[in-house]
């Protein structure tokens, strides 16, 4: 398992440029574990926007809430989860998306 700082950077990029490092990644980089991972956290992190959007347009009928509460602990769960596995040279699937991408 090679490019470990890579796949760190990438699952780490949710907090700081969650579209820009995994779609620099997938241009620049040839190896395919590392393309398919970057292409997973782009796709991971475009949903959860996407459903975190959707649950706090909702939260002012309160139905929101728990859905905002569920989606956030996700977004922020999940990519902590890719950095101990690239630490321990693992290989990680984000939740749902993961198995999107063979």
């Amino acid at each position: 398992m090679a490019n470990k700082g890579i796949k760190i950077l990438i699952h780490a990029s949710t907090w700081f440029a969650p579209v820009l490092v995994p779609v620099i990644a997938y241009l620049v980089l040839s190896d395919r574990e590392v393309k398919n991972l970057s292409l997973q956290a782009l796709v991971f992190h475009l949903i959860m926007g996407i459903l975190i959007s959707v649950s706090a347009f909702f939260s002012w009928i309160l139905i929101g809430i728990p859905f905002l509460i569920i989606f956030g602990l996700i977004a922020l769960i999940a990519p902590i989860m890719g950095i101990i596995y690239a630490l321990r040279d693992r290989p990680f699937r984000y939740p749902i998306i993961g198995s999107w991408f063979s």
